[in-house]
């Protein structure tokens, strides 16, 4: 039983993390194809705050890798691992999982507003993904929580 709470703290990073990623790119993808319907000429900025939404799903990537890597999956040789350790990895996977889905989403809404600022002036897309990168800190900051609680946890 340990082995599966662990997989599904594994599977859990990556899909809420993903999930983050998939409506804050969607959000952000949707307000830039207004703006280069009005300035397409600025596609490149465009581009940068609708990709910056996209990194959460990264994280999340990298905690179930984390996961993977702890419990020998990655090896083809799991290791035994008890329920209460398997409910100590999936816990540990929490951070990256809800950060992440919650970061992309409000990291989305800043991007659009960034959208928004270039469209009227085009100096301020430096501004925009300042500000939308803020919102990043948080995503970053789950994942290395993550990475931090898996570490300390001994399977062995």
């Amino acid at each position: 039983m340990g082995l599966v709470l662990a997989i599904i703290g594994a599977g859990a990073s990556v899909i809420l993390a993903g999930i983050g990623s998939i409506l804050g790119v969607g959000m952000a993808g949707e307000a830039g194809a207004g703006v280069t319907g009005q300035k397409s000429e600025i596609f490149g900025k465009v581009l940068l705050l609708q990709a910056l939404p996209a990194t959460q799903g990264i994280y999340g990537f990298l905690g179930c890798f984390w996961v993977l890597l702890k419990i020998g999956l990655l090896s083809g040789n799991p290791i035994e691992i008890p329920t209460n350790i398997g409910w100590q990895i999936l816990l540990s996977c929490l951070p990256v999982a809800i950060g992440g889905l919650i970061s992309a989403i409000y990291q989305a809404r800043v991007s659009v507003a960034g959208l928004h600022m270039i469209t009227k002036d085009e100096s301020t897309a430096g501004k925009g993904v300042t500000m939308a990168a803020m919102v990043e800190t948080y995503a970053v900051l789950g994942l290395l929580a993550t990475i931090l609680l898996i570490n300390g946890i001994q399977v062995g």
